[in-house]
């Protein structure tokens, strides 16, 4: 069965709100880009210069708000199972792959000294809350194993993950590689949605 790593921002036709009206009109292709927005306003993870990590970057808001908060002397480097069609700034880079197959040897996929590594990623979700929250834990477990890798001193990490059994081990795996770790749920998550984000400041 094919993995989805694509945020559910990327669905279309669905969740008509004020933030898919506002990403619409300030032309970014999905809503989730608010969720960045207010990481970035809180931790202002993102510097001028970055070189940025967007695991799971279809269909491409996360990678345009980051292109515009690291700018033209910065590079951004997005891995996605689905292309991304959005027209993207030319410090951006767009890989199609299975970050599966890429945390097999991530330096060799996607090079490394990365300041932050973003993931948004989620699985195709079955509507089973148990099923759909582990299989949420393995992404964000294979995108914490790559920011080990990829990841400079005093970098940061942003990682989605659905809340199941697994979600305390979690926050204590980026504890231990981390200054601080802070768990953040943007105000622009839907009200129903079981997401969070785990954010690690500061590699160690």
């Amino acid at each position: 069965m094919k993995r989805k790593i694509s945020g559910p921002g990327g669905r279309k036709g669905q969740w008509q709100d004020h933030y898919t009206r506002r990403a619409k009109k300030e032309n970014y292709p999905a809503r989730s880009v608010y969720k960045l927005d207010e990481i970035q306003k809180k931790h202002r993870i993102i510097s001028k210069g970055d070189r940025i990590l967007d695991l799971g970057c279809a269909p491409g808001s996360w990678l345009k708000f980051a292109a515009e908060q690291t700018g033209p002397g910065g590079r951004v480097v997005g891995v996605d199972l689905n292309p991304v069609t959005e027209q993207l700034p030319g410090n951006v880079t767009t890989i199609v792959g299975d970050i599966y197959e890429v945390a097999l040897d991530p330096e060799g996929a996607l090079g490394s000294g990365f300041a932050v590594v973003l993931s948004d990623m989620a699985p195709q979700t079955t509507g089973h809350k148990f099923s759909d929250a582990v299989r949420s834990f393995e992404l964000c477990r294979t995108a914490l194993a790559i920011a080990d890798a990829l990841l400079k001193p005093g970098g940061h990490f942003v990682c989605k993950i659905f809340q199941g059994e697994d979600f305390k081990a979690f926050c204590d795996d980026v504890k231990l590689r981390f200054d601080r770790m802070q768990i953040f749920k943007p105000q622009s998550s839907r009200k129903a949605s079981r997401e969070i984000f785990i954010i690690g400041l500061g590699k160690k």
